[in-house]
């Protein structure tokens, strides 16, 4: 096995959250900054993120990372890396690019030029003059931040959030990296109850109960790194063996999960039957003013709707009202809420959240707020 540097991709807010996950994994970190994790592994290190990393964007393999205030910098440094290691004759590879604050900020040019290093590479490796690219596909990324340039193959392919399940959607949805985030940053575990009143296409239940049953988020997809020779394909095999004899179907997982929208929750159902978890959630159509606490310290995790076309906003201070209706009349509970309504705060109650969180749902910048609902006694526990 090779000793390989690997970077994880983050949304902004959950580098903590995919630090834990990479850790939890046995990897070890090298550093965490904004959006990316770099962490050391082998070939089955690169399997084992993409088949379980839950709300990491992508998994991208680091080929190099130097200074380059010249094109010819750019190129001879590239030039310079091992890319047959990687890339066969047949590979298919194409080049996409950032530049932030460097000398080099031609993104196009920079592309360009890295694309021709790396064919120069590959010419005097193979001994040819020019490449069908017919065969696996290999992304690689150019990223120049203040004249430092890191050079990446995306091992993903479709992003992480691609799990396969949602065969039903409705608007708007949650990312599935999001949701499982919000769940992890929540004090839901299994034996607990879980309800989300807004399950709209269902994202945040499903991705719950895959938690609680460790189901594998990336079990039932295909990633473009298992087309790649340099990876042998029985890991794959062995990996997902190992992901399928890891779940567990005994474990006690209660979620309720509802939704004003018939059709919301018919698409909820089709999707958590696609990803094997429909018979430990419960599915109904109510308003959020019906919900009612069934056992104390429940846990709500949810992302209510919010717009600005007319009449939007006076439905969605309702929803606020029936919320912090239900929270008063039941303090043991406890509420995780994700929205980019700025209002929610102040509409819901005097008293700040315990935790707050900015982080984004594609490309809205939202809050999660937090709130601790009151701990059982030693009598209760």
């Amino acid at each position: 096995m090779a000793k390989l540097t690997l970077i994880a991709t983050a949304t902004f807010g959950l580098e903590a959250v995919v630090k834990r996950e990479v850790e939890a994994l046995g990897f070890k970190v090298l550093k965490s900054e904004d959006a990316k994790i770099t962490y050391m592994g082998d070939e089955r290190a690169l399997v084992k993120s993409n088949l379980w990393l839950r709300s990491a964007d992508r998994v991208l393999l680091l080929m190099g990372e130097f200074k380059a205030l010249s094109f010819e910098e750019l190129f001879q440094q590239t030039r310079a890396l091992p890319w047959e290691e990687w890339i066969p004759i047949d590979g298919k590879f194409t080049v996409n690019g950032t530049s932030v604050k460097s000398k080099l900020h031609s993104v196009p040019d920079c592309q360009s030029i890295v694309k021709k290093a790396i064919v120069e590479r590959l010419k005097e490796t193979y001994a040819v003059d020019r490449f069908e690219e017919t065969g696996a596909l290999y992304n690689i990324k150019v990223t120049i931040l203040k004249d430092r340039v890191t050079l990446t193959i995306d091992t993903s392919g479709a992003g992480l959030h691609k799990r396969g399940y949602r065969v039903k959607d409705v608007a708007a949805p949650i990312k599935e990296t999001l949701a499982a985030a919000m769940v992890q940053l929540s004090f839901w575990k299994e034996g607990r109850l879980l309800v989300d009143p807004f399950c709209g296409s269902g994202t945040i239940p499903i991705e719950a109960a895959m938690i609680g049953r460790n189901i594998a988020p990336g079990l039932s997809r295909k990633f473009v790194s298992e087309d790649w020779d340099a990876i042998p394909a029985n890991l794959w095999k062995e990996e997902r063996k190992a992901a399928f004899e890891a779940i567990r179907y005994d474990a006690d997982i209660r979620i309720r999960a509802s939704d004003i929208s018939r059709t919301a929750v018919r698409a909820a159902v089709a999707n958590a039957e696609e990803a094997g978890v429909d018979d430990c959630i419960e599915f109904s159509v109510r308003p959020v003013s019906k919900l009612r606490a069934e056992e104390p310290y429940g846990i709500l995790i949810g992302n209510p709707p919010y717009g600005e076309r007319i009449g939007e906003a006076e439905a969605i201070h309702g929803i606020y009202e029936d919320l912090k209706r239900f929270f008063a009349e039941n303090p043991t509970w406890s509420l995780y809420l994700v929205t980019s309504d700025k209002q929610f705060e102040q509409r819901f109650r005097e008293k700040p959240a315990d935790r707050r969180r900015k982080l984004y749902n594609g490309r809205i910048e939202i809050c999660y707020y937090q709130y601790y609902g009151a701990k059982p006694t030693k009598a209760e526990k």
